[in-house]
């Protein structure tokens, strides 16, 4: 059997990152866990549903920010005691071009 780390089309690194629910114009930001072209782990207090779309706000290092949509692949409920209620694994679906290409230098930056 494959596991799901085999079969990502992009290496995922972390990153100096952080989201929220775009529709969220205030209120918390949550780490980033790891990033990559195709996807991101991310921490999120809401429950989130397997195959539901997220429109999600990134946060990047130099204190701007990006808007892309990304699809829930999986999410896990975490202990009490977590930073988070939940984990979750994303998959982005509608990314613009120059949001790649910022996210883009950020990884790159990050890798070095």
């Amino acid at each position: 059997m494959t596991s799901p780390i085999d079969r990502r089309a992009f290496p995922r690194i972390h990153a100096p990152l952080y989201s929220r629910p775009a529709r969220m114009k205030v209120g918390e930001k949550k780490q980033v866990l790891d990033v990559s072209l195709g996807g991101a782990r991310i921490y999120s207090d809401d429950p989130q549903d397997v195959g539901s779309r997220l429109d999600l706000e990134l946060f990047l290092p130099d204190g701007s920010s990006v808007e892309c949509t990304a699809r829930i692949v999986w999410a896990i409920k975490l202990p009490k005691d977590a930073v988070a209620r939940f984990e979750v694994g994303l998959s982005f679906i509608d990314v613009p071009e120059p949001v790649l290409e910022r996210l883009k230098t950020v990884l790159v930056a990050d890798e070095t």
